[in-house]
């Protein structure tokens, strides 16, 4: 990249986060959306419908030591209004404000005063609760985040800051699509006995709405299948909200900011979403599932935790690469976040392709 100035650590961290939460906030809603649409043809109980959703915010422990019941009152006052629920829209959006606050020098006017009006729409509908309006509100926070993402990619440069715009907002969307498959593929099926039947296409249909794939999901195979859903969610190349898509996309954004020439590593994160993108587009659908659904979409889990993670000390935490950057900056000016400025490149292994082959 040919950047004028190297972008901020705080700037960087900033547009991460901004993307990760607006996404964030944007997936709940849907869910929420399609769940409160779904009881009506579903006759479940309401433990059987709301859990799954609290499930898959991951903070299932704390949803029940505040609580208690899933009851529909209780997962939309959770995942929705929750001032201490780091994961319910409304804190998602406040987060989502402040992280576009601190960097209103670096994203449009346009981009700030969407975030602002999401923050403001969703604080007006809290201080009055309204369970019956909740997919109404939903709707509307859903069409505001994607909003704010066609604005952001409407006016921004694609300088780094976009970059890790786009890295933050893909690495989200692949996590919460794993975790919609995972926990749904397990917990809204109430019976084996369901397996074939008219409800069965009414679940599979929500998980797929879950994501905005119901209807590309009927152009390319037509009928519902479990199978095919798994592999449409997992492994398309197409679909953007597939987890093999995004990674694609984060692993894109990610060379971007580095600057590394083709099959070189300038950070840890970079060889991580290397080696999860090299997986997914050598890994068979039958392999998936006959290694267990839900053991492969835990380890897609934990390995998107460690890229995020790894991004964190590549280009946030300044302990780690302070001295070396002491030494090395006046040798090998760093292009992109200072001070993580490295003494090499790191080449690709063998060792790091699925299939033992070395990376083009």
């Amino acid at each position: 990249m040919n950047d004028s100035r190297p972008l901020l650590s705080r700037v960087a961290n900033s547009a991460y986060w901004l993307a990760r939460y607006i996404e964030r906030a944007e997936n709940v809603s849907r869910c929420i959306s399609v769940n409160s649409y779904a009881q009506l043809d579903l006759p479940l109980e309401p433990s059987q419908q709301w859990q799954p959703l609290v499930d898959t915010s991951g903070d299932s422990t704390e949803f029940a030591a505040h609580y208690g019941a899933a009851t529909q009152a209780n997962v939309i006052q959770f995942l929705t209004y929750d001032a201490d629920n780091p994961s319910s829209v409304y804190s998602c959006l406040r987060a989502a404000r402040e992280n576009a606050r601190s960097i209103r020098e670096t994203i449009s006017s346009s981009m700030w005063e969407q975030v602002n009006s999401l923050y403001l729409l969703i604080e007006s509908q809290r201080t009055i609760p309204k369970f019956n309006w909740a997919a109404d509100i939903c709707r509307d926070v859903r069409l505001g985040c994607n909003l704010f993402q066609g604005i952001s990619d409407a006016t921004m440069t694609r300088g780094e800051a976009w970059h890790f715009l786009r890295l933050g907002r893909k690495l989200e969307r692949a996590d919460q699509t794993s975790r919609i498959l995972d926990v749904k593929y397990f917990m809204l099926l109430p019976s084996a006995r369901e397996v074939g039947t008219p409800y069965d296409d009414i679940l599979w249909s929500a998980v797929l709405r879950s994501v905005s794939g119901f209807e590309m999901y009927r152009k390319k195979y037509g009928r519902i299948s479990p199978k095919e859903i798994v592999e449409f969610l997992v492994l398309d190349k197409e679909f953007p909200r597939s987890v093999r898509f995004c990674a694609g996309c984060a692993g894109e954004s990610l060379r971007a900011i580095s600057g590394a020439p083709a099959g070189t590593y300038l950070f840890e994160s970079e060889r991580l979403l290397s080696h999860l993108r090299l997986e997914l587009d050598g890994v068979s659908l039958a392999s998936v599932i006959e290694g267990g659904l839900h053991e492969y979409l835990d380890a897609l889990q934990t390995e998107v935790n460690a890229i995020h993670m790894s991004l964190q000390n590549d280009f946030v935490a300044k302990e780690s690469h302070a001295k070396v950057a002491s030494t090395l900056f006046k040798k090998h000016p760093c292009r992109t976040l200072s001070p993580h400025v490295y003494p090499k490149w790191y080449p690709v292994l063998d060792s790091d392709r699925p299939d033992g082959k070395r990376a083009a």
